[in-house]
């Protein structure tokens, strides 16, 4: 049985520069848990953005304060069989991999709880703001669960020993030390969230949106290559941006007069 309260809010803002899409995970009463509904709207939701060609960059967090994601549903779990449970896993995954292949840069915007699922969706996430609220942590070995997924990520975000410290021992991690295992790129006050995300929205409007979605697909493809193979990619890629005239645009402002 499902909360019918839980849905995934995408709304919509138009700027000068591009639209800006605002992703709000909402199942306030569980502290907004990954149920399979919530999990599929989420996937659906990014699926259908990566369609819009005028999209600049996603918002993504928790309704509320107390959360950005506690977790998957614990009743969900709880009536889990191997059959059921590959299958609710895989769409966790296809929702993570949606924001993640999504071609513009997606924001975590983080408050309040951030576990086991929720974690892993913020990790898909390009960048995380967090507020003083923020506590991070993987707890399913506390449930007889191993982490997986897109915990898979968290190597290459915190580093091996504290990949192992927080699956292995499933303990909770305050916004300080999240910043400071490098999970989260910024910490600020309850009070100055929504300025910093304006902050780094401004900053990815101020640069071309062909670049940043060519950049963004590269540094993906960097995730996957060798170094020699990355270095390849790259070259390709640079020749390729001159297939447009953004660049000779955008850098025209700032050659000197000749004289």
């Amino acid at each position: 049985m499902t909360d019918a309260q839980e849905k995934v809010q995408v709304e919509i803002e138009e700027r000068p520069q591009g639209r800006i899409a605002w992703v709000r995970m909402d199942n306030q009463r569980r502290l907004n848990a990954g149920s399979s509904v919530l999990v599929a709207q989420l996937k659906a939701a990014f699926e259908g953005l990566a369609e819009d060609s005028g999209l600049r960059a996603v918002v993504l967090t928790g309704a509320g304060e107390r959360a950005f994601m506690a977790g998957a549903d614990l009743n969900e779990l709880a009536a889990l069989a191997p059959d059921s449970a590959r299958h609710f896993i895989t769409q966790l995954h296809l929702a993570a991999a949606a924001i993640r292949s999504l071609p513009v840069p997606v924001i975590g915007r983080l408050r309040g709880f951030c576990l086991g699922a929720g974690l892993e969706i913020a990790a898909a996430c390009d960048f995380r703001v967090a507020d003083d609220s923020f506590v991070m942590g993987m707890p399913e070995v506390k449930v007889g669960l191993p982490s997986v997924v897109e915990a898979a990520l968290l190597p290459q975000l915190i580093g091996w020993g504290k990949t192992r410290e927080l699956l292995l021992m499933g303990g909770n991690f305050d916004a300080d030390e999240a910043l400071a295992m490098h999970f989260v790129e910024k910490l600020v006050p309850a009070a100055q969230l929504d300025a910093w995300v304006e902050t780094w929205l401004e900053r990815i409007l101020e640069a071309g949106p062909i670049a940043v979605r060519a950049q963004k697909a590269l540094i993906s493809n960097w995730e996957e290559l060798g170094l020699s193979a990355a270095i390849e990619a790259g070259i390709d890629t640079f020749s390729e941006a001159y297939l447009t005239d953004e660049p000779s645009r955008m850098v025209a402002p700032h050659l000197k007069p000749k004289t």
